[in-house]
């Protein structure tokens, strides 16, 4: 039957009741490291859970465990024991009556594990585990990059015709097995912490992205569809059966080794004070930043409707005119850092060059200085390095009869890679570029703090409903920290109450 709402007022009143039930006259004793997840559970009002999964309840049959409680007892899993599974979480809210009663729980009336993985798959919208068939051709693992750099792109220019079919053809928004997860972090996460201001501006965001492995299991498991072995052939090349087909192996710069799993594409509010995620996507582990990049900012802008994207911050891996070119069309201002990849200067139609960084080289091969910018035709005046006063050149073979000496023009609409709206080299460039390691540490938190690592899954639905909890887990962290000190009263209030 269709599960019964119950009110955040509800279950709040519930937490206090039990807590002094079992909790006071020195029965027990809660010690000053539970408040937190104490305060973190009563603030987080996950009652619309019920209602945004109600549809997936059958009208008959028996009366099915709070949806609400459902999701906060997987969510303190999270905050309290990421490391271990969920059947040893089971036996700690048997264990731990605090677990219990934070979850909605009546201390010994627990569900099952079967009960926490039947809910959480009413998250998953598709009936399949995986997003790729199992059967697939096998692959072969990417190159190795230099020290402390990402591995190359499997093929040269992908990312390019990638972007140029997308801006030629759009790319038509396809539906996922996650929107279901994602539409309910929108609605009832992001637009918590949104109303918070924990975000930033939301009017105009500014978002920072950057990818990370994830490891899910020592080698890529599968097994022959074929009987090529037993007719003594030793190496065939007919698709294997595959238990995580989403999963490949990929080069972590990081770490300088190949794994096998995924490459999670995380991007994240980069004006945020506590470096919140906004949308994660798990890609294939050889994927490289700039294709996931790619493909992960399609989809966001496809599905994001709680503000506008002003500014995108992404390092050197990003640098591609082509990416330049996705967000010109997306009307973001794009901040990468610049990959100087070439070593001679460029050609222009005059006889000024421009070195790798952007910078034009006078006659003399000096970097010229600039003069200024026009903001209505976007573009940067430069000027002789070696003139001392307006009118006055200390160069000795001037390559200019002006007074004022040499001038140049660098448009940003020629090369906006190299002439960027903002100068690398400003202040406000520094600025506001020091806040994309936002998602660095975003994502340190998922896979140090949060154990992401951890969950011993084989399918991409649970790989994607762990990392939604953790993500949820963090936005709630930074509720606590926003309301801790509303919070601290009450916790005295209680005290006294109970003694």
């Amino acid at each position: 039957m269709k599960p019964s709402f119950v009110s955040h007022t509800d279950y709040q009143q519930f937490v206090f009741d039990r807590l002094r039930q079992h909790y006071s006259n020195g029965a027990a004793v809660l010690v000053r490291n539970d408040w937190p997840v104490i305060w973190k559970c009563y603030i987080s009002d996950l009652s619309h859970t019920t209602s945004f999964l109600c549809e997936g309840y059958s009208a008959k049959g028996p009366a099915p465990r709070d949806p609400a409680s459902m999701l906060r007892s997987y969510l303190l899993f999270l905050l309290v024991r990421p490391e271990i599974g969920l059947t040893k979480w089971v036996d700690e809210l048997y264990r731990v009556p605090l677990y219990a009663i934070l979850s909605g729980f009546e201390p010994g009336d627990i569900p099952g594990v079967g009960t926490f993985y039947d809910f959480l798959s009413r998250f998953w919208a598709a009936e399949k585990s995986h997003l790729k068939p199992k059967v697939k051709p096998r692959r072969r693992k990417p190159k190795r990059g230099k020290k402390g750099e990402k591995a190359p792109t499997t093929s040269t220019g992908k990312v390019k015709r990638l972007v140029e079919r997308i801006l030629r053809n759009g790319m038509p928004k396809q539906h996922q097995p996650f929107d279901r997860l994602l539409a309910f972090f929108q609605s009832q996460i992001i637009a918590v912490s949104e109303k918070y201001g924990l975000l930033g501006n939301a009017t105009a965001l500014t978002i920072a992205g950057d990818g990370t492995p994830v490891v899910t299991s020592a080698y890529p498991r599968s097994k022959a569809v074929c009987d090529c072995h037993a007719r003594g052939i030793a190496k065939c090349h007919h698709p294997r059966l595959y238990s995580q087909p989403d999963c490949d192996s990929g080069w972590d710069s990081a770490r300088e080794r190949y794994f096998n799993g995924y490459h999670l594409y995380m991007l994240t509010a980069a004006n945020s004070p506590h470096d919140l995620p906004l949308y994660p996507k798990l890609q294939p582990a050889s994927r490289h930043d700039a294709l996931s990049f790619v493909v992960s900012t399609v989809e966001f802008s496809q599905r994001f409707t709680l503000g506008m994207v002003d500014k995108m911050l992404l390092d050197a891996a990003h640098d591609a005119g082509a990416i330049y070119d996705l967000l010109a069309h997306q009307n973001i201002q794009p901040f990468i850092d610049l990959n100087v990849r070439a070593t001679k200067n460029l050609e222009t139609h005059s006889d000024i060059r421009i070195s790798p960084k952007g910078i034009p080289i006078c006659l003399a091969g000096l970097e010229m200085k600039r003069n200024g910018f026009e903001p209505p035709r976007k573009r940067f005046k430069w000027i002789c390095p070696l003139m001392t006063t307006r009118t006055k050149c200390a160069c000795t073979t001037p390559c200019s009869s002006a007074k004022y000496g040499r001038s140049f023009h660098t448009a940003c609409k020629d090369n906006p890679r190299l002439f960027p709206e903002t100068p690398r080299d400003s202040e406000a460039w520094k600025i506001i570029y020091k806040r994309r390691t936002t998602v660095e540490r975003s994502n340190k938190r998922e896979k140090m703090d949060y154990k992401l690592e951890s969950g011993r899954h084989r399918s991409t639905k649970m790989w994607y409903i762990r990392l939604y909890g953790i993500m949820i887990c963090q936005h709630v962290d930074a509720w606590f920290a926003h309301r801790k000190a509303d919070l601290e009263p009450l916790q005295t209030q209680w005290l006294q109450s109970a003694s």
